[in-house]
């Protein structure tokens, strides 16, 4: 299984800035300790072009993110400070999952060990993400004749509300979000299919109301490929996710989504999405098993021709 990393694209923050951007470096040194993912497949994409993110994004964002000229309150909204490797970090992120979609449909099964970037719109930025990777990459595929329908499955604890809104009144491209029904973003969109959980819902609950709406989005999606976005904020130790899921919780959470995909023939490209646990090493250890679940896997589905 191929495995696309971007985390020495370094986005310089200050010491006290709360997202935990050490966690992607960290993830990568996992995997290959660990022999999860060989040497020769861990790949570093490239950057998203104007092309790929004018298919999601206005151009006039595209060209002022570039440029530097975006207003000091559209970017306290994205949350990060603009730099030259911002626009590069996010360009990668995108490009990453990109390459990871066509690698899936090679093989069954690929990973972005970043990405998820689900609350940028096509206008602006929002909650750490610049560009919307999912839409991005969803677009690419079908541009490129590789997929005709696309699933988004987005399992991070935060409603995928920029995904929603891009792809709003597009058939071809189906969005599902399972989220924190009080946590950001608090103006929700409407995606294809929502499902909101209360504060302090737990594995039992969450996993059967995962079931039930996977199963349901893969039935009305007649997706080519699945894009998952495994978010590790749903812990029961994360500093925003409001939810009780434990790490094994969140081991069945995604052998659940993948096994699911795979009785449908659906290739999946995963990213990793948000993570905001105490301790960074809670976060790399639910990602770390994700990848995982994803390697056991890889090769047991037969990927689908578009």
């Amino acid at each position: 299984m191929k495995a696309y990393y971007t985390d020495h694209f370094v986005l310089p923050l200050p010491p006290e800035h709360r997202f935990p951007m050490t966690k992607y470096s960290l993830l990568r040194e996992r995997v290959i300790t660990e022999q999860i993912i060989q040497p020769q497949n861990l790949l570093v994409p490239e950057a998203a072009s104007d092309e790929e993110l004018l298919r999601a994004h206005d151009a006039e964002y595209v060209e002022r993110v570039q440029q530097g000229l975006l207003t000091a309150k559209e970017m306290r909204r994205i949350g990060f400070p603009w730099t030259l490797e911002m626009v590069e970090r996010s360009r990668r992120s995108s490009g990453a999952t990109i390459a990871a979609c066509r690698s899936a449909l090679l093989e069954g099964y690929a990973v972005n060990l970043a990405g998820g970037t689900h609350h940028a719109f096509r206008d602006y930025g929002s909650g750490y993400c610049v560009f919307n990777d999912s839409a991005v990459a969803a677009r690419a595929m079908q541009a490129e004749g590789r997929a005709k329908r696309v699933v988004i499955l987005d399992c991070d604890v935060h409603q995928g509300d920029g995904t929603a809104a891009i792809l709003a009144g597009d058939s071809s491209i189906f969005t599902f979000s399972i989220h924190g029904a009080k946590n950001f973003p608090y103006d929700k969109q409407q995606s294809h299919l929502d499902v909101e959980l209360e504060d302090g819902t737990g594995d039992a609950v969450y996993l059967a109301m995962l079931e039930e709406g996977v199963q349901r989005a893969l039935a009305l999606a007649h997706a080519d490929l699945a894009i998952y976005l495994a978010g590790a904020d749903p812990y029961e130790q994360d500093r925003f996710g409001r939810l009780k899921l434990t790490k094994a919780g969140l081991a069945e959470r995604d052998a659940l989504v993948l096994e699911l995909c795979q009785a449908k023939g659906i290739p999946v490209a995963i990213t990793m999405a948000g993570g905001y646990a105490r301790a960074v090493q809670d976060i790399v250890d639910i990602h770390t098993q994700t990848v995982s679940i994803a390697a056991s896997l890889c090769g047991v589905t037969a990927p689908r021709s578009p």
